[in-house]
């Protein structure tokens, strides 16, 4: 039953607010998957917090009008499922490439981040993204590793007194 033109401006609104938060993109052609499968797509997505929806490609196209992925408006062409990344920029090519391995009907036809669009079939450089909590890691073990090494620098000259004077104290005592 096609959507009534309230409807449509509802979906439109919906996808929209979702594209101005997101940070990547996921379209893939679910043709052949039942409801079964799409179901367990949908359940998988909700786990991660990727927001998932089949929206028609023309409505698709006026969502994501004005936003970062506006570069996805030439490739919606045909059955295409949106899985649109919330918090981690990964999430959502994370939560596609594994149900991919697993169904292999699903195919990735689009990936946007940062407003350019990535070769799908480069989608493990966007899934592989570190998460926020991954990312803050990384940079303070970087912030640290300076911090570290001097206090290593400066600590190195009186270890190396204690272990000279020990090496001392061992060689007299087995000189006598």
């Amino acid at each position: 039953m096609p959507l009534s033109l309230s409807e449509k401006k509802v979906v439109v609104a919906e996808v929209a607010e979702v594209a101005k938060e997101a940070t990547s993109v996921v379209a893939a052609e679910y043709r052949g998957l039942n409801v079964a499968e799409m179901t367990e797509l949908r359940r998988r997505a909700r786990t991660a917090g990727v927001y998932v929806r089949v929206v028609p490609n023309n409505l698709a196209k006026r969502a994501v009008e004005s936003t970062d992925f506006e570069c996805l408006r030439e490739g919606l062409k045909g059955p295409l499922v949106l899985a649109f990344a919330r918090d981690d920029p990964g999430s959502a090519a994370r939560v596609v490439r594994d149900y991919r391995r697993t169904n292999q009907k699903l195919e990735v036809r689009l990936v946007a981040f940062g407003g350019q669009l990535v070769d799908p079939a480069d989608i493990d450089t966007v899934a592989n993204l570190p998460t926020w909590d991954e990312a803050i890691a990384r940079l303070m073990a970087v912030l640290k590793a300076p911090v570290t090494k001097l206090a290593r620098t400066l600590a190195e000259p009186h270890a190396r007194l204690v272990r000279a004077m020990d090496a001392v104290r061992q060689q007299k005592e087995s000189a006598d």
